[in-house]
């Protein structure tokens, strides 16, 4: 049996092998988990809250399956997060804003309902900016989430909480929501796997204001976890009406890769952005790997690429808009960088809206026309590596009073366009700062993205590298 602070490390397989041979018991993970938690989260501050009474009961029930000897669910006993944007019957949901502290939700999010009826054990929520506006772990609410490999540093974008979590040992799954980055940025800043799957497989509840461009996926430690998690959570919903008929593929059974042949394409800075050369390096390295896999890459420089920063500088804005109702009560107890941006959406027409809401679903389809002569798309997951959370830029990039997309220009495109893509970790900076390489995939390739995740796991290992911070 793994010693009491390693539990939290262990994955979701090697959990489900313990429990059938009776090794260890979901309750007694579930409190070396929570102990683990309160020992090591100060330090971080990834958990809006803690949900003890919650986890240690369905860990009893989960217990009792193996006690019994019933078929387990895939989840079995296995310790979550959720993110505090995302709904939970009877646990507040604050959503990282003064504005809703206390808010007590009576319905579980779709994603939510079925991690549960999976059997996974819920130990609390984790942290986001207000309302997941902004690409920086900071918010009026929580404060800041610090990256793990540093204190102070910016763990990145709305499910900041959730990658921070998975890198620091609080249990192998954690639920993510992505609208422009949200789960691969975390997971590039904090040395950890993040999936965005394709938009509709794992329905979103409240459908979002973002114009179908927000998902529902998975941070973790492996692939395999995390293709167990979305196993979990995909598949139709009526209260989605994007959400696909398609049910699950078995994603974790099937992740074996062969990426031999396979044409990929990789571009470093998609026709227009800036990337810092200490992240360039670590990805270019990675982008060979696949060439020593047997894929053939090629270098390329997308045509739909430098139409994204205008487009993206308007709909940002736009998406957060209903938010303008708060302003005359709360502005001066809200995020000052969603105020300034807010205001910028004050200044929107609905004529303006529509006409560049036509272009950009030109820009979607020049994406997928694009993708439909490659089997994967590889660029950097971010332009940076982590930067002091107090900022919305780098010190040594330019100031603006809400634009953090500047340093961000690699995931938007794909939230629009409703593509699977995920961030590796795939090296360091010479400052021993994690950096993620972005895998993209055609639409509804889900699965072909996860093998090419795990593809470039198995040769280049990054689950036992444990930051700073998780000790």
């Amino acid at each position: 049996m793994a010693a009491d602070d390693e539990l939290g490390w262990l994955g979701a397989a090697e959990l489900a092998g313990l429990y059938r041979s009776r090794q260890l018991s979901p309750v007694e993970v579930a409190q070396a988990v929570l102990r683990r938690i309160e020992r090591v989260d100060p330090g971080v501050n990834a958990m809006a809250r803690l949900t003890r009474e919650h986890a240690l009961a369905a860990a009893r029930a989960s217990e009792a399956v193996f006690q019994r000897g019933e078929t387990p669910r895939l989840l079995e006993g296995v310790p979550m997060t959720i993110k505090d944007l995302h709904s939970t019957s009877g646990v507040p949901t604050e959503q990282g804003s003064l504005i809703f502290r206390g808010s007590l939700p009576d319905t579980d999010t779709p994603a939510v309902a079925r991690l549960h009826a999976a059997g996974a054990v819920m130990l609390g929520k984790t942290t986001s900016p207000e309302f997941g506006w902004k690409g920086v772990s900071e918010s009026p609410l929580t404060g800041i989430t610090h990256n793990p490999w540093r204190h102070g540093l910016n763990a990145g974008a709305s499910s900041a909480g959730a990658a921070v979590a998975a890198a620091c040992g609080f249990g192998p799954l954690h639920e993510g929501g992505d609208g422009a980055g949200s789960i691969r940025m975390p997971a590039a800043f904090s040395g950890v796997f993040g999936f965005k799957p394709t938009h509709g497989r794992v329905p979103c509840w409240p459908v979002s204001n973002n114009d179908a461009a927000t998902h529902v996926g998975p941070i973790t430690r492996s692939v395999r976890d995390a293709a167990l998690m979305v196993q979990a959570m995909a598949g139709p919903h009526p209260w989605d009406f994007l959400s696909l008929e398609a049910p699950p593929q078995d994603y974790a059974g099937n992740l074996a890769p062969d990426l031999r042949g396979k044409r990929i394409a990789f571009s470093a800075d998609f026709g227009h952005a800036r990337v810092d050369p200490d992240v360039a390096a670590p990805v270019a390295s990675a982008v060979a790997v696949f060439e020593r896999l047997g894929a053939v890459v090629e270098p390329v420089t997308p045509p739909w690429g430098p139409l994204g920063p205008e487009l993206v500088r308007y709909f940002w804005p736009a998406a957060f808009a209903a938010k303008r109702q708060y302003l005359a009560e709360w502005a001066d107890r809200m995020d000052p960088g969603l105020v300034a941006m807010l205001e910028v959406a004050g200044r929107q027409t609905v004529p303006e809206f529509m006409l560049m809401r036509e272009r950009r679903f030109a820009y979607i389809q020049a994406i997928h026309q694009f993708m439909a002569g490659y089997d994967f798309l590889l660029s950097p997951a971010v332009s940076v590596a982590a930067f002091p959370a107090t900022q919305l830029q780098p010190s040594h990039w330019p100031r603006h009073p809400w634009d953090w997309l500047m340093w961000a220009e690699f995931s938007y495109p794909f939230n629009w366009s409703g593509s699977p893509a995920a961030s590796v970790p795939c090296g360091f900076t010479p400052d021993g700062l994690p950096v993620g390489l972005q895998i993209v995939g055609r639409r509804f390739d889900d699965l072909g993205v996860l093998q090419a995740s795990a593809a470039f796991e198995a040769a280049r290992p990054w689950a036992g590298n444990r930051p700073p911070l998780a000790s």
